[in-house]
């Protein structure tokens, strides 16, 4: 039976790609032998390689200035990478959410940190907004969708200090402006791909000018000079984010995925403001189109039954992070609009039988 997962990651991909993934594991282009058991170094595999950094930039109209890596560690080993990169005498960041927070703290233990902008004090509700960025700011760190509380950026700020921007859970959603951004990073777990591999988009006429010896793999021009193999790369990841690629090339691009997750958001959203029995958790004009969080009214009476007819109707995954509880559903370029149905059925249903 056909399960709907909701989870914020490792979270759903399209089903020809987990059909073709799986196949390329048995039996690689019936070569007679595994996708997980040729080198990194064949020919085979550099070209996986050349064709996933290649359709990186197509999708996100990349100029000459910018390229595309792919990396291990997570968008948190990228916490780091950035200001070990970036950062000569000081750092702007805007802290709008769990993840942004975690950024800020390590880039603490490298350099300077100002914090310019932040939503703590009203539990991230919102994405900070009419703040002033320092002019002798290095960088502007931002975090563009904050998975754990639901909100996301619509509008970039306009200025001329380099921005980096932590894409993990909106990378490739919406059409945007991708050369606006000096570094942008995105662990592919979320909305690319399997987990074990993480997209870093960097400008690279902006490296090399902090004076610091870098360890090689904390290096950005190492991994550019050796087209993001510097030593072995996570091949099966790799491999799976590219056939998400060219998935969402067929799907017409990020301008083609964001007509279809608009459609998917205005949907849940109008079930969670009409339905009595639920509520938003952030104010409506910063809510994702990735990320939908909510609460029941009345946990103590609704709960244990909702969880219920989300089990019976194969709804997985819409449990709220741990800090913040009630519901999130992740409803990424990879969720059909089918599934995102079934949730809405499930809460009239709720509402018909328990209000």
């Amino acid at each position: 039976m056909k399960k709907y997962n909701f989870s914020a990651g490792p979270s759903t991909l399209p089903e020809e790609v987990i059909q073709q993934a799986s196949q390329a594991v048995l039996d690689f282009n019936n070569k007679g032998i595994s996708l997980i058991e040729i080198s990194h170094r064949s020919k085979d595999f550099i070209a996986i390689m050349d064709e996933a950094r290649a359709l990186a930039k197509k999708l996100m109209k990349l100029d000459d200035n910018h390229e595309v890596l792919y990396l291990q560690g997570g968008a948190s080993l990228q916490f780091s990478m950035v200001p070990y990169n970036l950062l000569k005498s000081k750092a702007a960041y805007v802290d709008s959410g769990n993840f942004a927070s975690m950024a800020i703290k390590e880039a603490e233990k490298i350099g300077k940190i100002e914090i310019i902008a932040s939503s703590k004090q009203d539990k991230y509700t919102y994405i900070p907004k009419d703040y002033a960025v320092p002019s002798d700011a290095d960088y502007l760190h931002i975090t563009s969708n904050n998975t754990v509380y639901g909100t996301e950026i619509k509008t970039f700020p306009n200025t001329n200090i380099p921005i980096v921007c932590d894409m993990s859970s909106d990378i490739l959603s919406r059409n945007i402006n991708y050369n606006k951004f000096a570094i942008l990073y995105a662990g592919a777990q979320k909305n690319l791909g399997p987990a074990g591999v993480t997209m870093v988009v960097v400008d690279k006429t902006l490296l090399g000018t902090t004076g610091r010896n870098l360890p090689s793999y904390l290096d950005y021009e190492v991994h550019l000079a050796k087209d993001s193999m510097a030593n072995t790369p996570p091949v099966f990841a790799v491999y799976t984010t590219l056939l998400n690629l060219r998935w969402l090339d067929k799907q017409g691009g990020p301008e083609g995925i964001e007509k279809k997750n608009k459609e998917k958001a205005e949907l849940l959203y109008n079930e969670i403001d009409r339905n009595p029995l639920f509520r938003g958790i952030c104010v409506k004009e910063d809510r994702s189109l990735m990320n939908v969080c909510f609460f029941l009214n009345d946990e103590e009476k609704h709960k244990a039954i909702f969880d219920q007819m989300c089990k019976d109707a194969n709804i997985v995954g819409v449990g709220g992070y741990r800090t913040v509880g009630g519901y999130r559903a992740s409803i990424y370029n990879a969720m059909p609009l089918e599934g995102v149905q079934v949730l809405v059925n499930v809460m009239k249903e709720l509402e018909k039988t328990h209000n």
